[in-house]
């Protein structure tokens, strides 16, 4: 069965970011139960002065395939990861969920929607958690973490939310390349020019920077811009970011 687990707010200013620890328990929970999961996605959330935040206010979200009989020590192991590896001062949250098992799934889409927007409350993150029957934790501090792990999960669910964390280490014979190479050489489902969302197969992509997906309609897309008839480039760190959040 597919599950979904996010984890927000494990950080300060002098601790490795929550992307770190994402993608630290990714790997420790593969090795432990022998199980794929998928890149961890990044979501923005609201930036409010009435919520804490370290940062940015963003929470990391990943998949994995799993048996189902290791569904509760899974939710243990991370659990005590984060009572373990949280850094002093943060209020770590951990959400855990089983895709097909969720009841209403535009109720937490709308959740996570609503909290890239508004302020929201632990009360309301509880209560939607407890209706859908979704594992949510706090694991320190004042714990409203959970509102951002439960965000971060119905804002992946959307499939049209998020930037996939961490980027592409490109060869340099490939700093140049057709869009068709691109993606079968490094993953990547489909190249789309950012502004007419229209895909690109054709032509070549020059990569500049730090290379970086998306996540829309559920795929990971490379956003680029026009050059001419017959070549693009892709988004900058700070494109991607103003236009994608």
């Amino acid at each position: 069965m597919n599950i979904l687990i996010c984890i927000d707010d494990t950080d300060n200013l002098d601790s490795m970011g929550t992307g770190h620890l994402a993608d630290e328990l990714r790997l420790q929970l593969e090795d432990k139960f022998q199980i794929n999961t998928t890149k961890i996605t990044r979501h923005q959330l609201f930036v409010h002065e009435k919520i804490p935040y370290t940062s940015h206010n963003s929470t990391m979200c990943f998949t994995a395939e799993i048996d189902e009989k290791h569904h509760s020590d899974i939710i243990l192991h991370s659990s005590d990861f984060l009572k373990e590896r949280h850094a002093e001062g943060s209020d770590p949250g951990l959400c855990v969920a089983i895709e097909d098992r969720i009841t209403d799934k535009p109720s937490l889409m709308e959740f996570g929607r609503r909290a890239t927007c508004s302020v929201l409350t632990k009360k309301e993150a509880y209560q939607l958690a407890e209706k859908l029957g979704i594992h949510l934790s706090e694991h320190g501090g004042t714990g409203d973490g959970v509102i951002g792990a439960l965000a971060g999960i119905g804002l992946r669910m959307t499939g049209n939310h998020g930037r996939f964390r961490g980027g592409y280490l490109i060869q340099d014979n490939d700093l140049v390349i057709s869009p068709k190479d691109l993606c079968r050489k490094y993953n990547i489902d489909e190249v789309r020019e950012c502004i007419s969302g229209k895909i690109v197969d054709t032509g070549r992509v020059s990569l500049e920077g730090k290379v970086k997906t998306v996540l829309l309609d559920g795929l990971s897309i490379l956003p680029v811009i026009k050059l001419d008839d017959a070549s693009w480039r892709n988004l900058t760190k700070d494109e991607i970011k103003e236009k994608y959040n």
